[in-house]
C-alpha cells in the first residue's frame, strides 16, 4: 500500500543555526532539524507534522526503532531506493512505501502513525511481496523444447522488474536472479526456441536506443550467456515481434515481426550461425490491427507452431495455424473481452496434460469473482485442437513488474 507524498518546498532552518555536518550512522542528528537538514543518501523522519524538531535518519535497514517506535509523523526519502515502513518490528505487518527522491523535494506523512521498522528495497512491490511473482507449472509428459529454459519438462517464465533485473521462474513457485540490471534498456523481449543451435532455448532482445537486436543464448539452467549481435539496427521500425518456433520448416526457430509503417508481417528465418536470414513476406498488410502477437507453440497438435493474435478493435483472440512456411486461415478462439489483458504468456504445456496452454496477466479493468484489477494471472488450458478452455485466475500478485515472457 502506498500513500502519496505531499509536495512541499524544503526549508532552511537558518534561524536555528542548523547544519548537516557530522551526520554519521543511523539515528544520529542535531537536537533540532528541518527537512533541509536530511543528508543526501538518507531517509529521515520527524515526530512533528511539519518536519521540524529532532530528526531521525538512516540509510540501512532497521528491524526495530527503539525510542522512535510509532513516532514518525513526517518523512523524506533522499536515497536511490524505495523505503518501506512497517507497522510491526522485523518488517512485519503492512508496509507503506516512499519512492526515491534524492533531491529531497517531496515529503509528508509516513502513511501510518504506527511505524516500527524500516527497510530499503529496489522496487515498490518488494515492500509487501517478493521481487518476483509465484509461477507454478506441472511436469509435462515429455520435453517440448519450447518454453523450458532448464529442460526439466516444466514450462517456465522470465520476468523483468522495474529496477531492470531479470528473474527466472522455473515453475516451482520460486525465482532466481539471472540478470542483475540493465534490462530496462530493451523495448522488446521475446523467446521461444533454439536460435544458437546448441539445443537450448534462447532469448532475443531489442535495444530501444539503437534498434539493435541481440541474442542471449540459454545455458540450459535458466540463466543466459554472453549476448551476440544479430541485428545491427532498424528493428525499432517493427511494432510487434514474436519468437515463433520453426515456421519455415528447416528445423530452426524463426522470428515474426510487424512493420509499423506498412502493417506487413515478415518472417525472419533462423540460420545455422544463430542469426536471422533474409526476410519473407507473410502478410501483405493489416497487421497493425493486432496489438499482441504470441508464438504459442503447437496449439492444434499438427506438429507445427502456431500464432495467437489479439484484435484490439473487437477484443477478439485469433489463432493463425502454422503451415509449411506460411500461416493458414485464422480461427476465432476468443470472442471478446481480451482487451482486459496486459501480457500474454505462451510458454508451452504448464498444465501437464500434453497440450500447449496460454496464460495472461490482467489490466485494471479486469473483473472476476476470484481476482480483479491489475496483476491477476489467468491461465487458459489448451485443448489440443487450437481452442482454449475456461480461464482461471490462479494468482493475484503479478503487479508492479515490467514485463514477463
Amino acid at each position: 500500500m502506498r500513500t502519496s507524498l505531499l509536495r512541499r518546498l524544503a526549508t532552511v532552518a537558518t534561524a536555528l543555526g542548523l547544519t548537516s555536518a557530522g551526520f554519521l550512522g543511523a539515528g544520529a542528528a542535531p537536537a533540532q532539524a528541518a527537512i533541509s537538514d536530511c543528508p543526501s543518501g538518507y531517509f529521515c523522519a520527524w515526530k512533528t507534522d511539519n518536519g521540524t524538531g529532532t530528526m531521525y535518519k538512516t540509510n540501512t535497514n532497521v528491524a526495530t526503532l527503539g525510542t522512535w517506535d510509532n513516532t514518525f509523523r513526517s518523512v523524506v526519502n533522499r536515497t536511490s531506493q524505495f523505503v518501506c515502513m512497517y507497522d510491526e518490528t522485523n518488517y512485519g505487518g503492512t508496509g507503506w512505501s516512499r519512492e526515491p527522491d534524492p533531491a529531497g523535494t517531496e515529503w509528508g506523512g509516513p502513511g501510518s502513525n504506527s511505524v516500527s521498522s524500516v527497510k530499503f528495497v529496489r522496487t515498490e512491490r518488494e515492500c509487501n511481496y517478493p521481487a518476483y511473482p509465484a509461477w507454478y507449472a506441472a511436469t509435462a509428459p515429455q520435453a517440448a523444447g519450447f518454453g523450458d529454459l532448464n529442460a526439466d519438462k516444466r514450462a517456465d517464465v522470465l520476468v523483468r522488474d522495474k529496477a531492470g533485473r531479470l528473474w527466472f521462474l522455473p515453475g516451482d513457485q520460486t525465482g532466481q536472479l539471472v540478470g542483475t540490471g540493465g534490462w530496462n534498456a530493451f523495448n522488446a523481449l521475446i523467446r521461444h526456441g533454439d536460435f544458437s543451435g546448441d539445443g537450448r532455448e534462447d532469448v532475443i532482445a531489442r535495444e530501444a536506443a539503437t534498434g539493435k537486436l541481440w541474442l542471449y543464448p540459454g545455458t540450459g539452467t535458466g540463466s543466459l550467456g554472453a549476448r551476440v549481435l544479430i541485428g545491427t539496427g532498424g528493428w525499432n521500425a517493427m511494432s510487434r515481434m514474436a519468437a515463433f518456433g520453426d515456421l519455415s520448416g528447416d528445423g530452426r526457430s524463426d522470428v515474426l515481426a510487424v512493420e509499423q509503417s506498412t502493417g506487413k508481417l515478415w518472417l525472419y528465418p533462423g540460420t545455422t550461425t544463430g542469426g536471422l536470414g533474409a526476410r519473407t513476406l507473410l502478410g501483405s498488410g493489416g497487421w497493425n490491427g493486432m496489438n499482441a502477437l504470441v508464438g504459442a507453440g503447437d496449439m492444434n497438435t499438427d506438429g507445427r507452431a502456431d500464432l495467437i493474435a489479439r484484435e484490439p478493435s473487437t477484443g477478439k483472440l485469433w489463432l493463425y495455424p502454422g503451415k509449411a512456411g506460411y500461416l493458414g486461415p485464422r480461427v476465432l478462439i476468443g470472442s471478446g473481452g481480451w482487451n482486459t489483458m496486459e501480457t500474454f504468456l505462451g510458454v508451452g504445456d504448464f498444465t501437464g496434460d500434453g497440450h500447449f496452454d496460454l496464460a495472461t496477466v490482467s489490466k485494471a479493468d479486469y473483473v472476476n469473482e476470484a481476482c480483479r484489477g491489475v496483476g491477476c494471472l489467468v491461465t487458459y488450458p489448451g485443448t489440443g485442437t487450437g481452442a482454449l478452455g475456461t480461464g482461471e485466475p490462479v494468482n493475484t500478485e503479478w503487479h508492479g513488474l515490467n514485463g514477463a515472457f
